[in-house]
């Protein structure tokens, strides 16, 4: 469902998608025009608007951050920071993010499996638009090459998170509490993911 939402003096565009099997509520801003909202299918266009009404300060400050972060052709983020793509010499940026995120996840993984005595049976990595990270019934965890995007430790709570996964396979509060416990801010990574992408 979309529809159109006032935003103090700007009209933006709101994306409501209803889930059968999502449990909690999703806020994107995906750029400074669309903003996008996945919920439960009891969730109603009037949630979404009560919803918006709530997080109308930190909506435009995104929309501010996107203005803000709009890169140039000839630009990139690179672990938070823009940087020039003639600096790093790339030609394509998906190759290099698939190449420099191997040099830092399995560091980062080695690391917190022995800290949370959790171990994966492998490791891979793919661009994807849904997800940052997933853990299979194989306990497999599969990493998004855009998360060189992102500055260290964003990819690092992915990581934690992804790990305790392998321990709680839901998102129950015994999960929250094993993330916290290794990533105090965790809530501070995840707005920042949600405001990406």
């Amino acid at each position: 469902m979309n529809f159109e939402y006032k935003l103090e003096s700007i009209s933006i565009n709101v994306k409501l998608e209803n889930k059968r099997h999502v449990k909690h509520c999703y806020l994107r801003v995906l750029d400074s025009n669309l903003v996008q909202i996945k919920a439960n299918i009891y969730f109603s266009q009037e949630d979404a608007k009560k919803l918006l009404q709530k997080k109308e300060s930190w909506i435009l400050e995104q929309i501010k951050r996107l203005e803000k972060n709009a890169l140039n052709e000839d630009e990139f983020l690179y672990f938070g920071k823009i940087q020039k793509k003639e600096l790093y010499n790339i030609k394509d940026v998906d190759k290099f993010y698939k190449e420099k995120i191997q040099e830092y996840i399995p560091y980062l993984v080695d690391k917190h499996s022995k800290l949370m005595r959790l171990y994966p049976t492998s490791i891979k990595y793919r661009k994807n638009k849904n997800t940052w990270g997933s853990c299979n019934h194989k306990n497999g965890l599969n990493f998004n090459t855009l998360l060189c995007k992102f500055p260290l430790e964003v990819m690092e709570y992915v990581v934690i998170h992804e790990l305790a996964h392998i321990k709680h396979k839901n998102h129950s509060r015994k999960f929250w509490d094993l993330v916290e416990m290794y990533c105090p801010n965790y809530k501070n990574a995840e707005e920042t993911l949600r405001s990406f992408l």
